[in-house]
């Protein structure tokens, strides 16, 4: 009975069962918050966490197509975390504040307990690849 939640459908001229496929996928574009830390707990692997910005802009007023209003912007932090060991290595190696930079991977949600012994949930990025995009400098253009 509980195997028929992930069954799409069973055959009757077959006795293979087909699984149904889902996707957990996330793609972000935006500046590193704080250089990496690499952090290993109770023996598992170690893993490089680190923050990532993303920008949202709009413009409010009488219509988005003129040049009137004025223009908001939101930002939302993402935690990174990279478990992959040749990936997990460069990206505490050469991420750093600043760095622009493009993440894909998977959401994640957990909970954890806090110093405080207060349960709390956390939602992070499991980074599956990391393209560097800038080294961080945001030099003025003259």
């Amino acid at each position: 009975q509980v195997l028929r939640q992930f069954v799409r459908h069973d055959s009757d001229t077959t006795s293979s069962l087909v699984l149904e496929r889902s996707m957990n996928r996330v793609q972000l574009l935006g500046r590193v918050g704080q250089d990496p830390i690499m952090r290993q707990v109770d023996g598992k692997n170690p893993v490089t966490i680190f923050s990532l910005a993303t920008n949202e802009m709009w413009r409010t007023g009488e219509s988005e197509v003129t040049q009137g209003g004025d223009i908001s912007q939101k930002t939302t932090w993402h935690r990174i975390s990279v478990f992959r060991p040749g990936l997990r290595d460069i990206t505490y190696q050469y991420v750093k504040k600043g760095s622009r930079i493009y993440v894909e991977g998977k959401l994640d949600y957990g909970e954890y307990t806090d110093k405080n012994n207060v349960r709390r949930q956390a939602t992070t990025i499991i980074a599956d690849n990391v393209i560097f995009l800038s080294d961080g400098s945001m030099k003025e253009k003259v």
